[in-house]
């Protein structure tokens, strides 16, 4: 059944609003997913602040067709839904990429990365696969402050065993 004029334009609109506020946004092909393995996805999406949308790939395109990205837009097969997350205060813009790609894990052959945005360039499946493995910024954090504190606690250990053969 064809859609009406208006509610192309409706698509289109919320396909804008989407981007507009995104941090970054995946394409991502589905097929063959049951509706309560979508709905169990959906959920779980949600919960950690990632909006999920199907829309056609003509309408997709149309809305990205004058925002302004660099690079080409990548191939759309099959299937297309959007996954994005918000762009608010503090928003990772890794975080719609990541859950995407453990979804995808989770539903082997029903899910994957096509591509994606990510700061404002289309990027490939690869680019994105490779933005979905870097670790959520407060692990990140983590990460650099063991680092840091590594050499500074070798030389306490090394002052403490100084310290215990003086004495």
């Amino acid at each position: 059944m064809a859609i009406t004029k208006a509610k192309k334009e409706e698509v289109v609109a919320k396909v804008n609003g989407a981007i507009a506020d995104a941090a970054s946004v995946v394409f991502v092909h589905f097929k063959g997913l049951s509706m309560e393995d979508t709905s169990a996805m959906r959920r779980a999406l949600k919960e950690d602040g990632v909006q999920y949308m199907v829309a056609k790939k003509t309408l997709i395109k149309h809305a990205l067709s004058n925002k302004g990205y660099t690079g080409t837009l990548p191939e759309l097969p099959g299937e297309i839904a959007i996954a994005w997350s918000s762009n608010g205060e503090g928003g990772d813009p890794t975080l719609a990429a990541r859950d995407i790609h453990e979804q995808g894990k989770k539903y082997a052959n029903a899910l994957s990365i096509v591509g994606g945005i990510y700061e404002g360039t289309y990027q490939d499946a690869n680019a994105m696969n490779s933005i979905a493995t870097i670790p959520p910024l407060p692990v990140l954090r983590g990460m650099f402050a063991n680092v840091i504190n590594s050499p500074i606690q070798g030389l306490a250990i090394v002052l403490n065993q100084i310290a215990e053969k003086a004495a």
